[in-house]
């Protein structure tokens, strides 16, 4: 019999956990050991030899992040993931896992800006050199390869302008050369685009830039915040109630509340959520405010 075929939002939520055996509980917990037991020291060798799967010490692989890890593959169609502290580490760890100083890549010039000075300025000092070429121009990436290339990057779609990059055409080019196609798809999410199905071999995107939406947090109100401070102030002098606010998400708003954010926080223009929220004429989520506060 074929395995089942679950469908997008069964994996969203339950991809990569189940519930605990022992108390029955759906949600997944945060696992907050830093060291694991291990079974006999033959078991400790083969975990430290890399000859097995396990958790050995949570800097390298924790069960919460392992969760996370198998959910983005089931829902990006690919073998693996790796969890890293932000997108930009994981664009680094994509490109010097590929490449060495003196080696080469080619990349589209409309990416984001922290992403352009990464690849432009820090990967060129490790000796890493980056050509940036029209993104939607797939014969632009095919003339910019050298014999020393190592990968063709891009975004399918541009921060902030917006461009659409032809996957599949990249891909072919990737291909032809014998090179690696990595994609940020941020912007897309997997429910949109999974740039895996269109010829590309790594598929980068960052969980911060959109809500959360494949840990369940619905169910957990400690992990609206993943970790980060809720009181964290983020650009403009804004928090993320603020921000939350500005947009209307009532979701987000009741998650952040549920889990201690201040409902008078107050941004450096002096306007607190509840005025953001009247101003830009959020009803639903003002009425939350005003009962939280």
């Amino acid at each position: 019999m074929d395995d089942r075929q679950w469908g997008f939002r069964t994996k969203a939520l339950h991809a990569g956990s189940q519930p605990d055996p022992t108390t029955g509980a759906r949600a997944v917990p945060i696992y907050q050991s830093t060291s694991f037991v291990f079974e006999d020291t033959a078991d400790a060798a083969d975990l430290f030899a890399l000859q097995k799967y396990g958790t050995i010490y949570t800097r390298m692989s924790n069960p919460t992040n392992a969760v996370f890890e198998e959910r983005m593959a089931s829902l990006e169609g690919g073998i693996g993931a790796v969890a890293t502290a932000s997108g930009q580490a994981a664009e680094f760890l994509t490109v010097t896992a590929l490449a060495a100083a003196g080696e080469h890549m080619v990349a589209a010039a409309g990416l984001y800006g922290g992403t352009y000075t990464l690849f432009d300025v820090t990967l060129r000092r490790l000796g890493i050199e980056t050509t940036f070429v029209d993104g939607t121009d797939p014969e632009a990436f095919a003339a910019a390869v050298r014999p020393n290339t190592k990968l063709l990057y891009t975004e399918i779609i541009a921060n902030p302008s917006g461009a659409v990059a032809d996957l599949a055409a990249l891909a072919d080019v990737a291909r032809a050369h014998k090179l690696p196609l990595a994609v940020d798809s941020t912007f897309a999410t997997p429910y949109l685009c999974r740039p895996l199905d269109h010829g590309a071999d790594i598929g980068a995107r960052t969980a911060t830039r959109r809500r959360v939406y494949n840990m369940g947090g619905s169910r957990s109100a400690g992990s609206a915040s993943r970790g980060i401070a809720l009181e964290e102030v983020v650009e403009g002098g804004s928090t993320a109630l603020l921000f939350a606010a500005r947009s209307g998400d009532v979701e987000s708003a009741r998650l952040l509340l549920a889990a201690g954010a201040d409902v008078d926080d107050t941004a450096a223009d002096g306007n607190t959520a509840l005025v953001v929220a009247a101003h830009g004429g959020h009803g639903s989520l003002a009425a939350l405010l005003l009962r939280a506060g």
